[in-house]
């Protein structure tokens, strides 16, 4: 098999599709809670907090001289990050329960036995009689 059949084989298999629709509804979805976050979340605390941005947070080392930029620590900007990776992580936790719980209840289904052959029906017989002897 050539390369290209191969890397076609392995592009088009169900497991990398899948992955890759995973990756772009993930990276979507990081955009979303980082908009909830920093638009809905953070201002409503920020205001209890007494009114302060937490994108505005910051320690500054050195200030501004010149054309030369301050060096600050934004730990505000952080303490949002931390927020969303919160959020982001008990989003998937609840997915992954959810699923979790789905194939539990797949798993609880109990399957009909199979239906023995004739050899082991024979064999059977042949064991019952045996113990009966």
């Amino acid at each position: 098999m050539g390369m290209m059949q191969e890397f076609k084989t392995f592009a088009v298999k169900g497991n990398v599709v899948d992955m890759a629709v995973g990756i772009i509804i993930g990276a979507a979805f990081g955009k979303i809670v980082t908009s909830l976050v920093s638009g809905v979340i953070m201002p409503p605390i920020g205001l209890l907090l007494g009114g302060v941005d937490f994108s505005d947070l910051q320690v500054v080392l050195k200030e501004a001289v010149g054309e030369t930029p301050a060096v600050v620590i934004s730990y505000g900007a952080f303490i949002q990050t931390l927020v969303d990776f919160t959020i982001i992580a008990f989003a998937i936790f609840m997915m992954v329960k959810g699923i979790n719980s789905l194939k539990k209840k797949e798993e609880a289904k109990p399957a009909s036995p199979p239906k023995p052959t004739a050899e082991e029906v024979l064999l059977t017989e042949i064991r019952d009689l045996l113990k009966s002897k």
